[in-house]
């Protein structure tokens, strides 16, 4: 009798546990209108989007809709995968002055990145690369919450730290000499091959996706300046290689012709900025299929800071003339076809307004397809996950949006996005 017990006791809990996953994960149809395939470049009409859990299972135009299942009619608009902006800077919001730092705690700065991130979610960006933080490893955590479901949020790639020389483009700067700054203030700081390689080991060990470099000054940081060189080519080689011992990308932070060509030589995946780009760099991006991440908008909101005289003046000394350069040299790029992938500064400007940058593209070049494919499967490659987000195609993570016009007839309808979808779950629905 026991074992006849034990045995039903068993197949009981078998047949209640069995498949737990299937069970446990809810089904979501979507009725597209309007579906935009970024990756062939068509849009498709009245399509079927079916989603289980967090993942898309099909797509298609008959498919047979499951019972039970939750319907979202999204018939009258344009659906489109999750944009993805690669150049972020989450923790920080239009602070014209970096030295803030010092009057703020980590604390601090998380928990006012926390609505930021919620507020880049729901203008339709379901992923993104923060490109550093002055103060170390606080986009790491913002990124473990928001992966716990602590707070709502894209899906983040963070680089955890600027990799700079000692008072470089990333480093904290503009304060007395005789201040020491805490550990967490100055971790990137590296001067000589073997320092860059120790702080990237440090920084692989500590839950990065990627390795931020500053290979030439900056503009909003004092005492830089945006045309120097600022690595040399053996740091840059000794970033690279350390990186891919950890299965790791380089962005470059560049905005001198000189520091661009040594970076893209070094090997790494994308320049950032790439202001005083010339035909030479062109080239060598098109052989060593570099990525442009330009962040062509963010001038405008810079200058009308200056009008307001909130910019500190040796910054705006650092950009006088480099807006337009910037965009002369994006068009060329793209014209020449140098491979580009959304890239903001938001940060520079407020969170959730990142598809203001969408026109400037097409105006400098870009077809609106390319603009948004640029923000889709190219930021998807750049950033390494092509099988998982970028597209909407069965087997990816269903990060969907959707807008009310279309977007290549309309690309600043991408400003107005009614529904967001990340990893299956509904974040907005107007």
């Amino acid at each position: 009798m026991l074992v006849f017990r034990r045995f039903l006791f068993i197949l009981v809990f078998a047949l209640i546990y069995a498949n737990p996953a299937e069970s446990s994960s809810p089904t979501t149809v979507i009725k597209a209108g309007h579906l935009l395939d970024v990756e062939s470049g068509k849009v498709e009409e009245n399509v079927i989007i079916i989603v289980e859990g967090n993942k898309i299972q099909k797509v298609g135009k008959d498919i047979s809709i499951p019972d039970g299942a939750t319907i979202i009619d999204l018939s009258q608009k344009t659906v489109l995968p999750g944009l993805i902006d690669c150049h972020t800077h989450i923790t920080d919001e239009n602070e014209p002055d970096p030295i803030v730092e010092l009057q703020t705690t980590a604390a601090d700065k998380v928990l006012h990145a926390i609505p930021a991130a919620k507020r880049t979610l729901l203008a339709g960006f379901t992923s993104i690369r923060d490109v550093g933080t002055y103060r170390a490893l606080i986009d790491v955590s913002l990124k473990n919450a928001i992966e716990k479901g602590w707070v709502d949020g894209p899906r983040m790639f963070v680089a955890g730290a600027y990799i700079t020389s000692s008072e470089g483009g990333g480093a904290m700067a503009g304060f007395a000499p005789d201040i020491k700054l805490p550990e967490e203030l100055r971790y990137g700081r590296a001067d000589g091959p073997w320092e860059v390689r120790q702080r990237i080991r440090e920084l692989a060990h500590r839950g990065v996706d990627f390795i931020k470099v500053i290979a030439t000054g900056a503009v909003l940081t004092h005492g830089s300046n945006p045309n120097s060189v600022e690595f040399t080519s053996d740091e840059l080689l000794a970033a690279t290689e350390e990186a891919r011992r950890f299965g790791l990308k380089v962005a470059a932070h560049a905005h001198a012709t000189a520091g661009i060509k040594d970076a893209i030589i070094a090997g790494v995946a994308s320049i950032e900025h790439g202001t005083y780009l010339d035909a030479e760099c062109i080239e060598l991006m098109k052989q060593k299929g570099t990525y442009l991440v330009a962040d062509i908008y963010n001038e405008d909101y810079i200058q009308a800071d200056a009008n307001k005289k909130v910019i500190p003046q040796d910054f705006l000394e650092h950009d006088s003339g480099m807006g337009m350069a910037q965009r002369d040299n994006f068009q060329k790029a793209v014209k020449a076809g140098v491979k580009v992938a959304f890239g903001t500064d938001a940060g520079v400007f407020p969170h959730g307004t990142n598809a203001k940058q969408f026109p400037y593209m097409v105006r400098y070049g870009m077809t609106p397809m390319q603009a948004i494919q640029s923000a889709t499967i190219s930021a998807a490659d750049l950033i390494g996950k092509s099988s998982q987000i970028g597209s909407i195609k069965v087997g990816k993570f269903a990060d969907l949006i959707a807008v009310d016009r279309d977007p290549l007839i309309y690309i600043d309808e991408l400003e107005r996005v009614k529904f967001v979808m990340k990893d299956g779950k509904i974040y907005k629905n107007d």
